[in-house]
């Protein structure tokens, strides 16, 4: 499986329950396209939230985020750690 880093934006004033939420929404579904989100992390003042997941494809993971409402074209493969 391959890891994935996503960015959205628009998240401002976002607080860490409704992350929760959106993060949630993702779980329910996120068995359907073979993707597993492992964790998101939010900057409220900029509005930016970054989900760390594993997928077959960067595509699957978009099509997750768009069914939970929350889209972004703004994912990367991560595939080299140090």
């Amino acid at each position: 499986m391959a890891r994935f880093m996503d960015v959205h934006d628009g998240f401002v004033g976002v607080t860490r329950d409704q992350l929760a939420e959106a993060h949630d929404a993702d779980l329910a579904i996120e068995g359907e396209e073979g993707v597993h989100f492992e964790q998101a992390w939010l900057d409220p003042e900029s509005g930016k939230v970054f989900c760390l997941s594993t997928g077959p494809s960067k595509e699957a993971v978009m099509r997750v985020h768009e069914r939970a409402g929350h889209p972004t074209e703004q994912v990367y493969a991560v595939d080299i750690v140090v």
